[in-house]
């Protein structure tokens, strides 16, 4: 039987951090349908205090508490907060106290730590990376590849772009993507131009099905959506990968984050937070 639930997103400032794990978390009940709502930038006693309000709100007029996700830092903000009349998931609080305890000093309880331009240098370093993926988006150009740290290949349309992308916004790194055309299948092996950097050249693939749905919204019955189209791509990128011993995945049932996550590891790729 499926259920309804309203939950809260509370942080005091984008809720990004709250929004992943409490997405992480309410994904594991399949039969909870929830009604997301998100309080960012709760980081006054006034805002805290409105924030409780509206949670309190959900229960006067559903008769069911809400489930609150709070990654508020500041003490007196969070317990104004924690006294609605909800499930108060506390997700900064939890871990703060025994990190404390191990490391033998205080937390700053600073507000908006996790998101901030703590070094010049890492936020200059994503900057630079966004620009960079951008500029050099489907084999734009060629000449700042000794700059990539990875070049994702793949057939049109199997997740090369967005990955670049999330790759350079969310870790700084260097991203780079060339797309394998018709010439490049048929010569049944890497393209020469790729040929200096083939340690950094990472494949993707995707089930022809997929290709054929994702095209067919671009390009509806033409030839490059046709299914013996991207059935044929498929296979031949797939054969260039092998052949030429070059790590590669599937995306059909993956995530940007996870596809990312998975490069990363397979190439060592350097994560510049800092």
């Amino acid at each position: 039987m499926n259920t309804r639930r309203t939950a809260f997103i509370v942080s005091d400032q984008t809720g990004i951090t709250a929004d992943t794990l409490a997405h992480t978390l309410m994904t594991q009940f399949e039969n909870v349908q929830f009604d997301l709502v998100t309080l960012p930038f709760v980081n006054t006693l006034d805002k805290a205090q409105r924030a409780r309000q509206q949670i309190d709100e959900v229960w006067q007029s559903t008769g069911q508490k809400g489930i609150v996700f709070s990654t508020l830092v500041d003490n007196v903000l969070r317990s104004i907060v924690a006294q609605a009349n909800a499930l108060h998931i506390d997700l900064i609080g939890q871990f703060i106290g025994p990190l404390e305890e191990e490391l033998k000093q205080s937390a700053s309880h600073t507000i908006g730590k996790a998101h901030s331009v703590t070094s010049t240098a890492a936020y200059k370093a994503r900057i630079d990376a966004m620009h960079f993926a951008l500029e050099n988006d489907d084999g734009a150009t060629l000449k700042h590849y000794d700059r990539a740290d990875v070049i994702l290949i793949g057939v049109s349309r199997s997740g090369k772009t967005p990955t670049c992308l999330y790759l350079a916004q969310q870790y700084g790194i260097y991203a780079a993507n060339y797309p394998i055309t018709d010439n490049d299948l048929e010569g049944m092996g890497l393209p020469k131009a790729l040929a200096p950097w083939r340690q950094k050249v990472h494949g993707l693939t995707i089930d022809a099905q997929q290709l054929h749905n994702i095209r067919q919204e671009r390009r509806p019955n033409s030839e490059y959506s046709s299914m013996r189209q991207c059935q044929l791509e498929v296979r031949q990128v797939e054969h260039i990968f092998r052949n030429d011993r070059l790590p590669y995945i599937n995306t059909t049932a993956m995530s940007i984050e996870e596809i990312s996550t998975r490069i990363i590891q397979a190439l060592d790729l350097p994560r510049r937070f800092f």
